[in-house]
């Protein structure tokens, strides 16, 4: 026969159990939804990348042209047709995109910038995060370091230096 205190403080315990519980669960999900934030972070720039490769696959370079905000009828004008068919036409020597490597990512706030090697020949392409144009990227040999690149963060190259003149 039980007696009056055997079962004293059993309902506390288990509220506490199931209080730790739950804060584990709901730490779990912080840290499950971080990583999946920043895993699937550049996942629209990644597609817009490889849509791009795919169509310089298929030699549809006017579709391909279009990835840049251009069109063949209106072309950008700092970027002509014929200079972007020279650039990845047939002739360009970035054609072999079996062979082809990946060699580095940028993450930034205000676009996303991936390096292709092509053999001896590398280009690095960036892909604007409103409009989700490309473009070449804007600091081809920036190494970016793993700690901006967790923050998204860039501005350490748009800083202009302090003029270190004498007076």
């Amino acid at each position: 026969m039980s007696s009056y205190l055997d079962q004293y403080g059993a309902g506390e315990e288990r509220r506490n159990k199931n209080i730790v519980r739950a804060v584990l669960v709901f730490a779990g999900l912080i840290v499950l939804t971080l990583a999946a934030y920043y895993a699937l972070r550049n996942y629209s720039e990644n597609g817009k990348l490889d849509d791009f490769r795919a169509l310089l696959e298929k030699k549809d370079y006017a579709a391909a042209y279009r990835f840049w905000g251009c069109t063949p009828e209106k072309p950008c004008p700092d970027y002509a047709f014929d200079k972007f068919l020279e650039d990845w036409g047939e002739k360009s020597g970035h054609t072999d995109f079996a062979k082809m490597q990946l060699n580095r990512r940028v993450t930034c706030k205000d676009g996303y910038g991936r390096g292709w090697k092509f053999g001896d020949d590398e280009v690095y392409l960036w892909v604007v995060r409103p409009d989700q144009s490309l473009s070449f990227e804007p600091w081809p040999h920036w190494k970016q370091s793993w700690l901006a690149a967790l923050f998204n963060d860039c501005s350490g190259r748009n800083r202009t230096l302090p003029n270190l003149k004498k007076l």
